[in-house]
Protein backbone atom coordinates (compact mmCIF):
# COMPACT_ATOMS: atom_id res chain seq x y z
CA UNK A 1 0.00 0.00 0.00
CA UNK A 2 1.22 3.38 -0.50
CA UNK A 3 -0.30 6.92 -0.23
CA UNK A 4 -0.75 9.74 -2.92
CA UNK A 5 -0.54 12.60 -0.67
CA UNK A 6 0.16 13.41 3.32
CA UNK A 7 -3.91 13.81 3.23
CA UNK A 8 -4.01 10.59 1.56
CA UNK A 9 -1.95 9.18 5.26
CA UNK A 10 -4.14 11.45 6.86
CA UNK A 11 -7.26 9.60 5.64
CA UNK A 12 -5.60 6.36 6.56
CA UNK A 13 -4.97 7.15 9.97
CA UNK A 14 -8.53 8.88 11.14
CA UNK A 15 -9.95 5.45 9.97
CA UNK A 16 -7.31 3.09 11.75
CA UNK A 17 -8.49 5.63 14.58
CA UNK A 18 -4.96 6.89 15.37
CA UNK A 19 -5.56 10.77 14.46
CA UNK A 20 -7.05 13.61 16.71
CA UNK A 21 -7.76 16.46 15.12
CA UNK A 22 -7.08 20.07 16.82
CA UNK A 23 -9.46 22.53 15.37
CA UNK A 24 -8.73 25.52 17.54
CA UNK A 25 -5.69 27.52 16.47
CA UNK A 26 -2.28 26.63 18.72
CA UNK A 27 0.95 28.71 17.98
CA UNK A 28 3.78 27.11 15.99
CA UNK A 29 5.49 29.10 18.44
CA UNK A 30 6.24 26.47 21.51
CA UNK A 31 2.39 25.45 21.76
CA UNK A 32 2.60 22.32 19.61
CA UNK A 33 5.48 21.37 20.78
CA UNK A 34 4.19 21.32 24.92
CA UNK A 35 1.06 19.17 23.29
CA UNK A 36 2.41 16.59 21.15
CA UNK A 37 5.39 16.19 22.95
CA UNK A 38 2.93 15.07 25.89
CA UNK A 39 1.49 13.36 23.33
CA UNK A 40 4.50 11.61 22.09
CA UNK A 41 5.38 10.71 25.90
CA UNK A 42 2.01 9.06 26.45
CA UNK A 43 1.75 5.14 26.59
CA UNK A 44 2.77 3.63 22.83
CA UNK A 45 3.36 7.12 21.44
CA UNK A 46 -0.30 8.40 21.64
CA UNK A 47 -1.89 9.80 18.22
CA UNK A 48 -0.84 11.85 15.39
CA UNK A 49 -1.68 15.39 15.83
CA UNK A 50 -3.62 17.25 13.32
CA UNK A 51 -3.36 20.79 13.53
CA UNK A 52 -5.76 22.47 11.61
CA UNK A 53 -4.92 26.19 12.36
CA UNK A 54 -1.80 26.39 13.20
CA UNK A 55 -0.72 30.21 14.05
CA UNK A 56 2.43 32.34 12.94
CA UNK A 57 2.72 35.11 15.29
CA UNK A 58 -1.25 34.97 15.55
CA UNK A 59 -2.37 34.73 12.09
CA UNK A 60 -3.79 31.45 11.16
CA UNK A 61 -1.51 29.16 8.62
CA UNK A 62 -3.19 28.32 5.10
CA UNK A 63 -1.57 24.89 5.49
CA UNK A 64 -2.68 22.82 8.46
CA UNK A 65 0.06 20.52 10.39
CA UNK A 66 0.92 17.13 11.10
CA UNK A 67 2.82 15.85 13.88
CA UNK A 68 3.80 12.27 15.08
CA UNK A 69 2.32 11.02 11.95
CA UNK A 70 4.88 8.15 12.71
CA UNK A 71 4.92 8.03 16.61
CA UNK A 72 4.08 4.51 17.00
CA UNK A 73 4.70 1.15 16.10
CA UNK A 74 1.76 0.89 14.52
CA UNK A 75 1.75 4.08 12.25
CA UNK A 76 4.96 3.13 11.39
CA UNK A 77 4.00 -0.17 10.14
CA UNK A 78 0.87 1.87 8.44
CA UNK A 79 3.60 4.11 6.60
CA UNK A 80 4.81 0.64 5.08
CA UNK A 81 1.17 -0.30 4.56
CA UNK A 82 1.87 -3.49 6.85
CA UNK A 83 0.30 -4.72 10.02
CA UNK A 84 4.11 -5.01 11.35
CA UNK A 85 7.54 -3.55 10.12
CA UNK A 86 8.91 -7.08 10.59
CA UNK A 87 6.81 -8.67 7.06
CA UNK A 88 9.34 -6.01 5.14
CA UNK A 89 12.43 -7.30 7.33
CA UNK A 90 11.36 -10.68 6.07
CA UNK A 91 10.86 -10.14 2.58
CA UNK A 92 14.37 -8.39 2.49
CA UNK A 93 15.72 -11.30 4.25
CA UNK A 94 14.07 -13.43 1.62
CA UNK A 95 15.22 -11.66 -1.32
CA UNK A 96 19.19 -11.70 0.09
CA UNK A 97 18.86 -15.57 0.46
CA UNK A 98 17.26 -15.90 -2.83
CA UNK A 99 18.63 -19.10 -3.91
CA UNK A 100 17.25 -21.27 -7.27
CA UNK A 101 13.59 -22.19 -6.49
CA UNK A 102 13.31 -26.11 -5.62
CA UNK A 103 9.51 -26.08 -5.41
CA UNK A 104 6.22 -23.69 -6.72
CA UNK A 105 6.15 -21.77 -3.36
CA UNK A 106 9.88 -21.22 -3.50
CA UNK A 107 8.83 -20.12 -7.71
CA UNK A 108 6.49 -18.21 -6.07
CA UNK A 109 8.01 -16.26 -3.53
CA UNK A 110 10.87 -15.90 -5.84
CA UNK A 111 8.69 -14.29 -8.53
CA UNK A 112 6.94 -11.79 -5.58
CA UNK A 113 10.51 -10.40 -4.67
CA UNK A 114 10.91 -9.89 -8.70
CA UNK A 115 7.64 -7.93 -9.13
CA UNK A 116 8.55 -5.93 -5.78
CA UNK A 117 12.09 -4.91 -7.44
CA UNK A 118 10.26 -3.86 -10.93
CA UNK A 119 8.50 -1.37 -8.32
CA UNK A 120 11.84 -0.44 -7.02
CA UNK A 121 12.35 1.41 -10.67
CA UNK A 122 11.30 5.43 -10.53
CA UNK A 123 8.96 7.10 -13.22
CA UNK A 124 9.64 9.91 -14.41
CA UNK A 125 6.62 12.55 -15.11
CA UNK A 126 6.49 15.85 -16.99
CA UNK A 127 3.92 16.80 -14.47
CA UNK A 128 2.72 16.38 -10.78
CA UNK A 129 0.78 17.53 -7.74
CA UNK A 130 3.65 19.18 -5.78
CA UNK A 131 3.53 21.99 -8.84
CA UNK A 132 0.37 22.58 -8.71
CA UNK A 133 0.84 26.14 -6.98
CA UNK A 134 3.96 27.31 -8.36
CA UNK A 135 5.98 30.81 -6.25
CA UNK A 136 9.10 31.83 -7.96
CA UNK A 137 11.72 34.25 -5.13
CA UNK A 138 12.61 35.91 -8.47
CA UNK A 139 9.08 37.33 -9.42
CA UNK A 140 8.80 40.37 -7.18
CA UNK A 141 5.29 40.54 -7.61
CA UNK A 142 4.75 37.30 -5.82
CA UNK A 143 5.35 38.08 -1.41
CA UNK A 144 4.81 33.90 -0.67
CA UNK A 145 8.02 32.98 1.27
CA UNK A 146 9.04 30.55 4.03
CA UNK A 147 7.37 32.66 6.28
CA UNK A 148 3.88 31.52 5.01
CA UNK A 149 4.69 28.01 6.23
CA UNK A 150 3.85 26.86 9.69
CA UNK A 151 7.07 26.44 10.31
CA UNK A 152 7.67 25.77 14.07
CA UNK A 153 9.64 27.47 17.23
CA UNK A 154 10.13 23.97 18.97
CA UNK A 155 11.79 24.85 22.40
CA UNK A 156 12.50 28.36 24.25
CA UNK A 157 15.76 28.76 23.35
CA UNK A 158 16.01 27.61 20.00
CA UNK A 159 17.56 30.04 17.45
CA UNK A 160 14.23 30.23 15.90
CA UNK A 161 12.23 28.28 13.34
CA UNK A 162 13.01 24.61 12.14
CA UNK A 163 11.54 22.91 9.58
CA UNK A 164 12.11 19.18 11.12
CA UNK A 165 11.37 17.01 8.44
CA UNK A 166 12.53 17.53 5.05
CA UNK A 167 13.97 15.11 2.71
CA UNK A 168 16.86 17.22 1.19
CA UNK A 169 17.66 15.98 -2.21
CA UNK A 170 21.29 16.34 -3.97
CA UNK A 171 23.83 15.02 -6.38
CA UNK A 172 27.50 14.11 -6.73
CA UNK A 173 28.57 16.13 -9.13
CA UNK A 174 31.14 13.97 -10.80
CA UNK A 175 28.82 10.49 -11.14
CA UNK A 176 25.07 11.82 -10.86
CA UNK A 177 24.48 9.74 -8.00
CA UNK A 178 21.38 10.97 -6.04
CA UNK A 179 21.32 11.43 -1.97
CA UNK A 180 18.71 11.67 -0.01
CA UNK A 181 18.76 12.73 3.30
CA UNK A 182 16.94 14.39 6.39
CA UNK A 183 18.63 17.70 7.68
CA UNK A 184 17.16 20.20 9.85
CA UNK A 185 16.76 23.68 8.37
CA UNK A 186 16.88 26.53 10.64
CA UNK A 187 15.07 29.35 9.16
CA UNK A 188 16.85 32.77 8.38
CA UNK A 189 14.61 34.74 6.42
CA UNK A 190 11.70 34.56 4.03
CA UNK A 191 13.84 32.79 1.24
CA UNK A 192 17.36 31.21 2.98
CA UNK A 193 17.79 28.95 5.29
CA UNK A 194 20.78 26.58 7.34
CA UNK A 195 21.46 22.84 6.02
CA UNK A 196 23.03 21.06 8.73
CA UNK A 197 24.44 18.19 7.18
CA UNK A 198 27.35 16.84 9.21
CA UNK A 199 30.54 16.54 7.89
CA UNK A 200 30.25 12.45 8.44
CA UNK A 201 27.23 13.21 5.79
CA UNK A 202 27.04 12.03 2.32
CA UNK A 203 25.22 15.41 0.97
CA UNK A 204 28.12 17.14 3.37
CA UNK A 205 30.40 15.21 0.89
CA UNK A 206 28.76 16.36 -2.43
CA UNK A 207 28.50 19.66 -1.04
CA UNK A 208 33.03 19.33 -0.79
CA UNK A 209 32.99 18.36 -4.50
CA UNK A 210 31.10 21.63 -5.41
CA UNK A 211 33.18 23.46 -3.12
CA UNK A 212 36.35 22.44 -4.82
CA UNK A 213 34.71 23.01 -8.49
CA UNK A 214 33.99 26.61 -7.15
CA UNK A 215 30.15 26.09 -8.47
CA UNK A 216 26.87 26.81 -6.52
CA UNK A 217 25.23 23.11 -5.34
CA UNK A 218 21.92 22.71 -6.51
CA UNK A 219 19.60 20.94 -3.72
CA UNK A 220 16.03 20.18 -3.18
CA UNK A 221 13.42 20.19 -0.08
CA UNK A 222 10.46 17.78 -0.29
CA UNK A 223 8.16 18.25 2.28
CA UNK A 224 5.02 15.86 2.82
CA UNK A 225 3.76 13.09 0.82
CA UNK A 226 3.66 9.42 0.70
CA UNK A 227 5.51 9.29 4.74
CA UNK A 228 8.09 6.39 3.42
CA UNK A 229 10.27 9.51 1.83
CA UNK A 230 11.20 10.97 4.90
CA UNK A 231 11.50 7.01 6.71
CA UNK A 232 13.44 6.55 3.58
CA UNK A 233 15.56 9.56 4.19
CA UNK A 234 16.56 8.39 7.35
CA UNK A 235 16.98 4.51 7.04
CA UNK A 236 20.62 3.28 7.57
CA UNK A 237 20.64 1.98 3.87
CA UNK A 238 24.34 0.97 2.40
CA UNK A 239 26.52 4.26 0.94
CA UNK A 240 25.24 4.42 -2.47
CA UNK A 241 22.02 3.12 -2.13
CA UNK A 242 19.22 5.16 -3.91
CA UNK A 243 16.63 6.15 -1.33
CA UNK A 244 14.15 6.36 -4.06
CA UNK A 245 14.68 2.78 -4.85
CA UNK A 246 14.12 1.21 -1.47
CA UNK A 247 11.10 3.81 -1.19
CA UNK A 248 9.44 2.02 -4.56
CA UNK A 249 10.36 -1.48 -2.94
CA UNK A 250 9.06 -0.73 0.12
CA UNK A 251 5.60 0.86 -0.95
CA UNK A 252 5.57 -1.81 -3.59
CA UNK A 253 4.68 0.91 -6.16
CA UNK A 254 7.10 2.75 -8.11
CA UNK A 255 8.07 6.75 -6.88
CA UNK A 256 7.19 9.30 -9.58
CA UNK A 257 9.41 11.91 -10.00
CA UNK A 258 9.14 15.35 -11.55
CA UNK A 259 11.87 18.30 -12.90
CA UNK A 260 12.30 20.52 -10.47
CA UNK A 261 11.64 24.10 -12.04
CA UNK A 262 14.83 26.35 -11.38
CA UNK A 263 17.58 23.65 -10.04
CA UNK A 264 18.35 20.48 -12.34
CA UNK A 265 17.16 17.97 -9.71
CA UNK A 266 14.18 15.69 -9.40
CA UNK A 267 11.50 15.24 -6.43
CA UNK A 268 8.88 12.96 -5.93
CA UNK A 269 5.58 14.27 -7.67
CA UNK A 270 3.00 13.88 -5.07
CA UNK A 271 4.55 15.82 -2.87
CA UNK A 272 3.19 18.51 -0.89
CA UNK A 273 5.60 21.11 -0.87
CA UNK A 274 8.72 21.62 -2.78
CA UNK A 275 11.48 24.29 -1.92
CA UNK A 276 14.35 24.57 -4.56
CA UNK A 277 17.34 26.37 -4.50
CA UNK A 278 21.57 26.39 -4.25
CA UNK A 279 23.82 26.66 -1.30
CA UNK A 280 26.65 28.07 -2.32
CA UNK A 281 30.42 26.77 -1.26
CA UNK A 282 32.03 29.71 0.45
CA UNK A 283 28.21 30.38 2.29
CA UNK A 284 27.88 29.78 5.87
CA UNK A 285 26.33 31.47 8.58
CA UNK A 286 25.75 30.47 12.74
CA UNK A 287 23.38 28.00 13.12
CA UNK A 288 21.40 27.24 16.58
CA UNK A 289 21.17 26.68 18.96
CA UNK A 290 18.84 23.56 18.48
CA UNK A 291 16.46 21.52 21.19
CA UNK A 292 17.91 17.76 19.88
CA UNK A 293 17.19 14.11 19.86
CA UNK A 294 20.23 14.10 22.22
CA UNK A 295 18.04 15.71 24.69
CA UNK A 296 20.26 18.79 25.13
CA UNK A 297 20.62 21.85 23.13
CA UNK A 298 23.12 21.48 20.83
CA UNK A 299 25.27 24.95 20.45
CA UNK A 300 25.32 27.07 17.66
CA UNK A 301 27.86 26.99 14.41
CA UNK A 302 29.10 27.19 11.30
CA UNK A 303 26.51 25.46 8.44
CA UNK A 304 26.29 26.18 4.42
CA UNK A 305 23.36 28.77 3.58
CA UNK A 306 20.16 27.32 1.64
CA UNK A 307 19.32 30.27 -1.08
CA UNK A 308 15.78 29.14 -2.42
CA UNK A 309 14.70 30.26 -5.52
CA UNK A 310 11.11 28.78 -5.78
CA UNK A 311 8.50 27.30 -3.41
CA UNK A 312 5.64 25.30 -4.94
CA UNK A 313 2.73 23.37 -3.38
CA UNK A 314 -0.20 21.27 -4.16
CA UNK A 315 -3.57 22.48 -3.62
CA UNK A 316 -4.57 21.57 0.37
CA UNK A 317 -1.22 21.08 1.48
CA UNK A 318 -0.32 19.42 4.54
CA UNK A 319 2.75 20.73 6.24
CA UNK A 320 4.73 17.77 7.95
CA UNK A 321 6.52 18.50 11.24
CA UNK A 322 8.20 16.47 13.90
CA UNK A 323 10.09 17.26 17.32
CA UNK A 324 12.86 16.03 19.15
CA UNK A 325 14.22 16.44 22.72
CA UNK A 326 14.18 13.78 25.82
CA UNK A 327 13.24 10.65 24.83
CA UNK A 328 10.98 8.95 23.98
CA UNK A 329 9.68 10.48 20.77
CA UNK A 330 8.54 10.22 17.63
CA UNK A 331 12.04 9.56 16.34
CA UNK A 332 12.29 6.47 18.74
CA UNK A 333 9.49 4.57 16.61
CA UNK A 334 10.96 5.53 13.17
CA UNK A 335 14.90 3.95 14.27
CA UNK A 336 13.17 1.17 15.70
CA UNK A 337 11.51 0.31 12.71
CA UNK A 338 14.75 1.02 10.81
CA UNK A 339 16.43 -1.56 13.14
CA UNK A 340 13.90 -4.34 12.40
CA UNK A 341 13.90 -3.62 8.80
CA UNK A 342 17.52 -3.50 8.32
CA UNK A 343 18.56 -6.57 11.03
CA UNK A 344 18.79 -9.08 7.43
CA UNK A 345 21.38 -6.85 6.15
CA UNK A 346 23.41 -6.85 9.61
CA UNK A 347 22.92 -10.34 9.77
CA UNK A 348 24.18 -10.75 6.57
CA UNK A 349 27.11 -9.17 7.46
CA UNK A 350 27.69 -10.69 10.77
CA UNK A 351 25.72 -14.46 10.78
CA UNK A 352 25.91 -15.04 14.56
CA UNK A 353 23.48 -12.09 15.16
CA UNK A 354 20.18 -13.04 16.43
CA UNK A 355 18.87 -9.33 17.47
CA UNK A 356 19.80 -6.10 17.69
CA UNK A 357 17.98 -2.61 19.88
CA UNK A 358 18.58 0.71 20.09
CA UNK A 359 16.77 1.40 23.49
CA UNK A 360 15.12 4.55 23.63
CA UNK A 361 17.11 6.41 26.87
CA UNK A 362 20.15 5.89 24.13
CA UNK A 363 18.73 8.16 21.83
CA UNK A 364 19.87 6.32 18.27
CA UNK A 365 23.94 5.88 18.91
CA UNK A 366 24.63 6.37 22.24
CA UNK A 367 23.88 2.82 23.42
CA UNK A 368 23.29 -0.09 21.65
CA UNK A 369 22.18 -3.96 22.68
CA UNK A 370 23.02 -7.52 20.37
CA UNK A 371 22.72 -10.77 21.53
CA UNK A 372 24.65 -13.46 19.49
CA UNK A 373 24.76 -17.10 19.25
CA UNK A 374 28.08 -17.30 20.34
CA UNK A 375 30.57 -20.31 19.02
CA UNK A 376 34.18 -19.25 20.15
CA UNK A 377 36.30 -17.20 22.21
CA UNK A 378 36.17 -13.21 21.85
CA UNK A 379 33.38 -13.36 19.68
CA UNK A 380 31.25 -11.06 21.45
CA UNK A 381 34.27 -8.58 20.56
CA UNK A 382 34.49 -9.44 16.69
CA UNK A 383 31.17 -7.98 16.48
CA UNK A 384 31.79 -5.19 18.63
CA UNK A 385 34.44 -3.90 15.75
CA UNK A 386 32.31 -4.96 12.82
CA UNK A 387 29.27 -2.81 14.43
CA UNK A 388 31.73 0.66 14.34
CA UNK A 389 32.86 0.23 10.95
CA UNK A 390 29.50 -0.01 9.53
CA UNK A 391 27.83 3.69 8.42
CA UNK A 392 25.78 4.97 10.97
CA UNK A 393 26.65 2.19 13.24
CA UNK A 394 30.40 4.28 13.94
CA UNK A 395 28.38 6.73 16.02
CA UNK A 396 27.20 3.77 18.71
CA UNK A 397 28.96 5.15 21.91
CA UNK A 398 28.35 1.62 24.13
CA UNK A 399 27.44 -1.93 22.92
CA UNK A 400 26.44 -4.40 25.06
CA UNK A 401 26.54 -7.89 23.51
CA UNK A 402 24.09 -10.85 25.19
CA UNK A 403 24.20 -14.73 24.56
CA UNK A 404 21.02 -15.19 22.22
CA UNK A 405 18.58 -16.20 25.05
CA UNK A 406 18.41 -12.79 26.07
CA UNK A 407 15.79 -11.11 25.01
CA UNK A 408 17.36 -7.32 23.73
CA UNK A 409 13.66 -5.59 23.37
CA UNK A 410 13.53 -5.59 27.09
CA UNK A 411 16.49 -3.27 28.66
CA UNK A 412 15.74 -4.66 32.01
CA UNK A 413 16.99 -8.11 30.91
CA UNK A 414 19.81 -7.04 29.25
CA UNK A 415 20.85 -4.72 32.31
CA UNK A 416 20.35 -7.93 34.54
CA UNK A 417 22.81 -9.89 32.13
CA UNK A 418 24.97 -6.79 31.52
CA UNK A 419 25.28 -6.26 35.76
CA UNK A 420 25.74 -10.39 36.82
CA UNK A 421 27.73 -11.35 33.33
CA UNK A 422 30.59 -8.87 33.15
CA UNK A 423 33.77 -8.51 35.22
CA UNK A 424 34.63 -5.03 34.07
CA UNK A 425 38.21 -5.07 33.34
CA UNK A 426 38.00 -8.37 31.71
CA UNK A 427 35.08 -7.88 29.58
CA UNK A 428 35.36 -4.38 28.53
CA UNK A 429 36.98 -2.62 25.53
CA UNK A 430 37.40 1.18 25.06
CA UNK A 431 38.52 2.54 21.28
CA UNK A 432 38.59 5.62 19.54
CA UNK A 433 36.24 6.48 16.37
CA UNK A 434 34.33 9.06 14.59
CA UNK A 435 31.62 10.39 17.21
CA UNK A 436 28.08 12.02 16.04
CA UNK A 437 28.56 15.80 15.50
CA UNK A 438 26.01 16.26 18.13
CA UNK A 439 27.01 14.38 21.33
CA UNK A 440 28.47 17.22 23.87
CA UNK A 441 30.51 15.10 25.66
CA UNK A 442 33.66 14.37 23.72
CA UNK A 443 36.17 17.29 24.56
CA UNK A 444 36.96 17.51 20.65
CA UNK A 445 33.91 17.89 18.27
CA UNK A 446 33.42 14.57 15.98
CA UNK A 447 36.33 12.99 17.81
CA UNK A 448 35.34 10.34 20.96
CA UNK A 449 35.89 7.41 22.49
CA UNK A 450 33.87 4.20 22.03
CA UNK A 451 33.30 1.42 24.99
CA UNK A 452 32.28 -1.96 24.36
CA UNK A 453 30.99 -4.59 27.26
CA UNK A 454 31.22 -8.99 26.57
CA UNK A 455 28.14 -9.95 28.67
CA UNK A 456 27.62 -13.19 27.20
CA UNK A 457 28.75 -16.80 29.16
CA UNK A 458 32.49 -17.42 29.39
CA UNK A 459 33.84 -20.06 28.02
CA UNK A 460 37.46 -21.98 29.75
CA UNK A 461 39.31 -21.15 26.40
CA UNK A 462 38.77 -17.21 27.54
CA UNK A 463 40.32 -17.55 30.66
CA UNK A 464 37.03 -19.00 32.89
CA UNK A 465 38.44 -21.43 35.34
CA UNK A 466 35.55 -22.00 36.91
CA UNK A 467 31.48 -23.29 35.96
CA UNK A 468 29.40 -21.00 34.51
CA UNK A 469 25.98 -21.32 36.48
CA UNK A 470 22.75 -22.20 35.06
CA UNK A 471 20.22 -19.38 35.05
CA UNK A 472 17.39 -19.78 37.05
CA UNK A 473 14.42 -20.99 34.88
CA UNK A 474 11.26 -22.90 35.78
CA UNK A 475 10.29 -26.03 33.92
CA UNK A 476 8.78 -25.51 30.73
CA UNK A 477 6.03 -28.22 31.69
CA UNK A 478 5.45 -25.88 34.95
CA UNK A 479 4.98 -22.83 33.16
CA UNK A 480 2.33 -24.67 30.79
CA UNK A 481 0.41 -25.67 33.91
CA UNK A 482 0.57 -22.67 35.39
CA UNK A 483 -0.82 -20.49 32.36
CA UNK A 484 -3.32 -23.19 32.30
CA UNK A 485 -4.63 -22.82 35.76
CA UNK A 486 -4.02 -18.93 35.54
CA UNK A 487 -6.83 -19.34 32.40
CA UNK A 488 -9.04 -21.66 34.85
CA UNK A 489 -9.44 -19.66 37.31
CA UNK A 490 -10.40 -16.18 35.33
CA UNK A 491 -12.65 -18.26 33.74
CA UNK A 492 -14.30 -19.44 36.96
CA UNK A 493 -14.49 -15.81 38.29
CA UNK A 494 -15.86 -14.23 35.12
Amino acid sequence: MSYCSLADFVTALERAGELSRISLPVATELQITELANREMKSPGGGKALLFEKPTIHGTVSAFPLLINAMGSHKRMAMTLGLNSVDELAEELELLMKAKPPQTFRDGWSLLRQGINLLHARPRHRKHGSAQEVVHLMSNPEDSFSLHHLPILQCWPEDGGRFLTLPTVYTQDPDTGVRNVGMYRMQVYDGSSTGMHWQIHKVAARHGKRYYERGEPMPVAVALGGDPIFPFSAMAPLPDGIDEILFAGYARKRSVELLSCLTVPLEVPAESDFIIEGFVHPSESKAEGPFGDHTGFYTPVDEYPVFRVTAITHRHNAIYPATIVGVPPMEDFYMGHAAVRIFLPIFKMNFPEIVDMALPAEGVFHNLVFVSIRKQYPWQAFKVMHGLWGMGQMMFSKYIIVVDEDCDVQNTSEVLFRFCANTDPQRDSIMTKNPSDSLDHAPSIANLGSHMGFDATRKLPSEGYKRNWPELVKMDPSVVTWADQFIASLRQSAS
